[in-house]
């Protein structure tokens, strides 16, 4: 062979391996969008804030200036029902796909994984950030798809690297962040430059969840405080995105309300663990039983059937508050739920509260047509009515409203409907 011959093989040889490595890259590595597409720069901007533990009446209730104001000018819900378990990890990400928790992996702020054969834990910062657990494409992912940049200052999953995707500029959980820092950076990226600027932002504040927990959703000295603070930061991030005059649309939303609970409705979960025969997963208001011989699930939920006492016990295909017959294996066989007002802990965390002078909790996680369990719903922009209000809904029609806003396609697997509540846009007449 001629060395014209050799080189030119050579040179075949060389495109074919580039090639190959071009299509392997495609198919293995998806890209996080860092400069907006013609298109996506045309499109208006959404600001998805979540109020964790924003019970539907405290608006009601206390009046805080700048949210009553909001809601006027805008549009709200009676309240927002969540998916079951009424937990804030499952609906947040409820919220963000438009899906159940069934559908989309995140059943618990705690659960066990058969795949992984390890536990989620919500303070576990290596499982938390591990994208594998989170299905469905939250709307920062479907932002990204439109070649759209996004942006979280705190949100269930943003954190995760979710089919090789994470918000263009994002912040790993840190409760210690002053409210005050998360508006002020939400304010600067409205003021970047046009294609760098996240038409798609998601904030999180934990103020009335952390209230409470602590005192219970009664305490009106306690949550008014708290709550007036809250307000006070907002109005500010309210008065900022006004003087960018950019077309910018706020949706405030909360995962779940909260219901009081006596520490002497307290149930000790280790009355009811077996390590030899089964898991036990306690997410307070639902506890997943994963019998590690299946042959046997007949007999631990016979044996744990006869020790009811303030809960129940059933086979999961035909547990309550379901939105439909669960299939997702990390559940387990068995579920114990507590009666209404009842909650499982474990013992160590009852004698302390009780040697505190302890009497009540905020708790919540409970039957998601329970109305103590309902959150928020409210809204503000150009395309939203303003004085109107719609009856309850559930949380998983936001997701195709935000997408509807941003101009973005609705996946077809989601659980979410956008008939359910695109009445709250203004139509064109």
């Amino acid at each position: 062979m001629t060395i014209r011959g050799i080189i030119n093989n050579l040179a075949i040889c060389i495109l074919l391996t580039l090639s190959s490595c071009s299509k392997k890259i495609s198919t293995a590595i998806n890209s996080t969008t860092t400069i907006n597409s013609e298109a996506s720069m045309k499109k208006p901007y959404v600001i998805l804030i979540s109020l964790d533990g924003f019970r539907w009446d405290y608006v009601d209730r206390f009046s805080p200036p700048n949210l009553s104001k909001f809601i006027k000018n805008g549009t709200k819900a009676e309240s927002l029902i969540p998916s079951f378990p009424s937990k804030t990890f499952p609906n947040h990400y409820t919220i963000a796909t438009g899906m159940y928790p069934d559908k989309h992996g995140i059943i618990g702020n705690t659960f066990y994984s058969y795949d992984k054969n390890s536990i989620y834990r919500i303070r576990d910062r290596k499982m938390v950030e591990d994208g594998s657990f989170y299905k469905g494409s939250p709307i920062w992912i479907q932002a990204n798809k439109a070649n759209m940049v996004t942006a979280s200052y705190f949100f269930v999953g943003s954190e995760a690297n979710i089919q090789g995707v994470k918000p263009t500029y994002y912040y790993t959980y840190n409760r210690d962040v002053k409210n005050e820092a998360r508006v002020e950076q939400a304010l600067k990226w409205l003021r970047m430059p046009e294609k760098k600027r996240p038409h798609m932002i998601t904030m999180y504040f934990s103020d009335m969840d952390n209230v409470g927990h602590r005192f219970g959703p009664n305490n009106d000295e306690k949550l008014s405080e708290k709550l007036y603070e809250l307000d006070s930061v907002l109005g500010n991030l309210f008065d900022g995105v006004a003087k960018t005059e950019l077309p910018v649309h706020i949706i405030i939303v909360s995962d779940h309300g909260m219901l009081e609970v006596p520490f002497e409705k307290y149930i000790p979960i280790e009355d009811l663990m077996n390590d030899e025969l089964y898991r036990t997963i306690n997410n307070g208001v639902i506890v997943n039983i994963h019998p590690k011989d299946k042959s046997k699930t007949n007999m631990v939920y016979n044996d744990l059937k006869n020790k009811e006492e303030h809960f129940k016990v059933y086979k999961t295909k035909d547990a309550p508050y379901f939105e439909y017959v669960p299939e997702d294996k990390n559940w387990g066989g068995i579920q114990i739920i507590p009666d209404e007002g009842y909650f499982f802990s474990a013992r160590d965390r009852i004698v302390s509260a009780k040697e505190n002078s302890r009497k009540i909790s905020g708790q919540h996680g409970f039957d998601p047509q329970l109305k103590e369990m309902h959150g928020i719903f409210y809204a503000n922009g150009p395309t939203i009515k303003k004085g109107y209000t719609i009856p309850s809904i559930k949380n998983i029609h936001i997701y195709p409203l935000l997408c509807q806003i941003l101009g973005l396609e609705i996946p077809d697997n989601i659980d979410g409907e956008l008939k359910e509540i695109e009445s709250v846009l203004v139509t064109d007449e």
